[in-house]
């Protein structure tokens, strides 16, 4: 009977996830840098790819069965799974980009949401923005919850609660966070909501990519034809971000943040610390 691996990892192994973690967050700022009206999706793809393996890593979304590009580029009312292209950015757009580096076995995953200026609509410009930062905000309460909970589910009640104090949004139900370490994916379940089932306990070793996706209307979501993109059935744009955590002794790293989480911690009290 094959053995199943456990889902904490040890100190030399978090220690192990620390580079895949920063090389990419290095990709997704230089991703960010170039986001602008003209720009392709394709060419944001191609700027994530040379970031990714002038490092000597590896894209870990090419590892996906049937996936051949670096990053995730979802518009407007694409929330995930959106592939880069020939599409052009337009003034007005939300976007959001996830990826992905697999470097020396483990393996980094995190996402950002971003909103180009458009002095014509300034009132879409300004929603957008809005649900940006209402994910963005959940997101570091997830985080922060994580920094303190007993158990995993803990996460996933904070962010519900964060969002719901921001308005009326709704949460992706058929999308969540998961484990993450020797490959991108691994057990537990990280939802953004409340469940029932308190879920695996939180303690050193643990290892989370924790991922709210969250749409201005309604939650209900379609597959597009080419079976990636997933895409609002009411039409309403989508924000997606994304951390990759670790617990280890001295307590809580974002290891896909280069200052570990500070910044993003500081309005919830909580003071992230380095893995020794």
């Amino acid at each position: 009977m094959a053995l199943r691996r456990s889902i904490y990892k040890t100190p030399a192994q978090l220690r192990a996830m620390i580079e895949p973690g920063l090389i990419t967050a290095r990709a997704l700022a230089a991703v960010r840098e170039m986001v602008a009206p003209g720009v392709t999706t394709l060419e944001l793809d191609a700027e994530a790819s040379r970031v990714i393996t002038s490092a000597g890593a590896k894209s870990n979304f090419q590892m996906v069965r049937g996936y051949r590009h670096t990053i995730c580029t979802s518009l407007n009312e694409q929330v995930v799974h959106g592939i880069p292209g020939s599409r052009v950015l337009e003034a007005g757009d939300i976007l959001s980009i996830d990826a992905g580096a697999e470097y020396q076995g483990w393996n980094g995953d995190s996402a950002f949401t971003a909103v180009l200026p458009d002095p014509s609509r300034p009132e879409l410009v300004a929603e957008r923005e809005q649900l940006s930062r209402v994910t963005e905000g959940s997101l570091w309460a997830g985080v922060a919850a994580m920094a303190t909970a007993r158990h995993v589910g803990e996460i996933g009640a904070a962010i519900q609660d964060y969002i719901q104090a921001q308005g009326e949004y709704g949460i992706l139900a058929d999308y969540v966070g998961h484990g993450i370490g020797r490959t991108m994916h691994e057990p537990p379940s990280v939802f953004n909501y409340r469940v029932s089932d308190p879920g695996p306990e939180v303690r050193p070793g643990l290892v989370l990519a924790i991922e709210p996706m969250v749409v201005a209307g309604d939650p209900a979501t379609f597959v597009e034809d080419d079976e990636w993109t997933v895409s609002s059935v009411d039409g309403s744009p989508g924000s997606h971000w994304e951390h990759s955590v670790a617990v280890h002794d001295g307590g809580i790293w974002v290891l896909t943040a280069p200052d570990g989480g500070a910044q993003g911690l500081a309005a919830f009290g909580i003071d992230p610390r380095p893995i020794g």
